[in-house]
């Protein structure tokens, strides 16, 4: 059945060659099938519009364009309404590519769309997709779509995950393709819009294969101390960020560039995060609330009121640090996230809490917001080791005795925190 499909309308299309004009040998019949498929296209009801699109991609392929434009919406709904023959209907697809080529032209561009269609819909054939991809790159160059360029990685994606690629495969198709994007950003193309959108994705496929050292020196090339491309300057900071490569040099210049460019609450929370890392707390500081300043998003507002706890917390101003949290807190009621930075700037905080027993009663605090990071399920892991590895540290019975408590009475922590918990020992 599935070599039915695809022979009958390989035959039935050898035929069709020796008729007369674009519409075929018969006009009006051509003209009846163009229009009854396109007005079922138009609402989407691919499933009746297959009939007469089938005829007139037969009879009469070269009467209209779009037989070949909407071929993959039609086919690709027949491949999902009849599975047990899904991949002649492919097969099928991947010869209205062909002949799309054959009565229009445009090899480069269809090759493109080709390539990508067959990845989508069946992703075994990555390394056919691959080839359709690379040549149309070749061919396209700086005018490739964004099929083609997100299709090209993807494919390469697809084949490392299989084996037949390697991780340096993968970085050497993202050099291409962030080539043909850069050139269509700075140079403001028709279809720049599509490539910024579509950068995210090509990103997020990318950045699990290379490490900071690959990045660094993939970007380092890219980046200009002058430029005024501010999508590759974003495009550099996420990527960077994701990976966790924010202590180097090329994250600090490129935030500070996109800062100077751009001031924005993204911006200059980057640049609190570079300056903590170099150990500039004052600075951080000042980033920090101006992103906070800047940001008008109530969620994104409260994660900047962590950044600058951190920056507090790294210069040691713990107390600040602390109402930074609960500034974040009034924002964003229950976060766990929140919690776990503020017993963690409480855990930091305890040098500075007089003789060892009042430290140890730090902990109490600790551990009381810690717990509460475990109700909210993305902390809760996270909040649950931190619970059973500073629970140790809590004092002794006889350390409590010795000081005149003893485990479930109220006590005041004092030094900076003034907070008041229940007494509990460590035995």
């Amino acid at each position: 059945m599935k070599k039915f499909l695809v022979l009958i309308v390989a035959i039935l299309a050898v035929f069709s060659v020796s008729a007369q004009g674009k519409y075929g040998a018969d006009e009006q019949k051509c003209k009846e099938n163009l229009s009854m498929f396109r007005e079922y296209y138009k609402q989407k009801n691919y499933d009746d519009a297959y009939n007469p699109w089938s005829w007139a991609y037969v009879n009469c392929p070269e009467s209209s364009g779009n037989i070949f434009k909407n071929a993959p919406k039609i086919l690709k709904a027949k491949m999902k309404a009849d599975k047990a023959n899904k991949s002649a209907y492919v097969d099928t697809l991947m010869m209205v590519f062909d002949d799309r080529i054959k009565y229009f032209g445009k090899e480069g561009y269809v090759l493109g769309i080709k390539g990508y269609e067959l990845i989508v819909v069946d992703k075994s054939r990555s390394e056919e997709a691959l080839g359709y991809l690379k040549r149309s790159i070749e061919l396209e160059g700086n005018n490739a779509s964004v099929q083609a360029v997100f299709g090209y990685i993807k494919a390469i994606v697809n084949l490392e995950k299989s084996g037949v690629k390697a991780k340096s495969d993968v970085i050497e198709a993202y050099s291409v393709v962030s080539e043909v994007i850069d050139y269509n950003i700075v140079n403001e193309t028709k279809m720049a819009v599509h490539f910024v959108k579509y950068s995210e994705k090509v990103e997020e496929l990318f950045t699990p294969y290379a490490n900071c050292d690959d990045l660094i020196a993939l970007f380092s090339v890219k980046f200009d101390p002058a430029t005024e491309d501010v999508n590759l300057l974003k495009r550099i900071i996420k990527v960077l960020d994701n990976k966790k490569c924010t202590d180097s040099d090329l994250f600090f210049s490129a935030s500070s560039r996109l800062y100077e460019l751009e001031p924005s609450s993204a911006s200059a929370n980057q640049m609190s995060k570079m300056s903590i890392a170099k150990g500039k707390s004052s600075n951080a500081i000042t980033f920090a609330k101006q992103a906070i300043e800047l940001e008008e998003d109530a969620n994104q507002k409260a994660i900047y009121y962590l950044g600058l706890a951190d920056a507090y917390r790294n210069g040691g101003s713990y107390a600040s640090a602390r109402n930074a949290v609960y500034s974040a807190l009034e924002l964003r009621n229950g976060w766990g996230e929140a919690y776990m930075n503020l017993g963690n700037i409480y855990i930091a905080g305890a040098k500075n809490c007089g003789s060892d027993f009042d430290k140890s009663t730090v902990y109490w605090v600790a551990v009381d917001a810690f717990r509460k990071a475990r109700t909210d399920e993305e902390t809760s892991d996270r909040a649950s080791k931190s619970i059973s590895t500073y629970s140790k540290y809590f004092p002794t019975k006889e350390n409590c005795f010795f000081n005149g408590l003893e485990a479930g009475t109220q006590h005041t922590v004092a030094c900076w925190i003034n907070k008041t918990t229940t007494a509990r020992t460590s035995d």
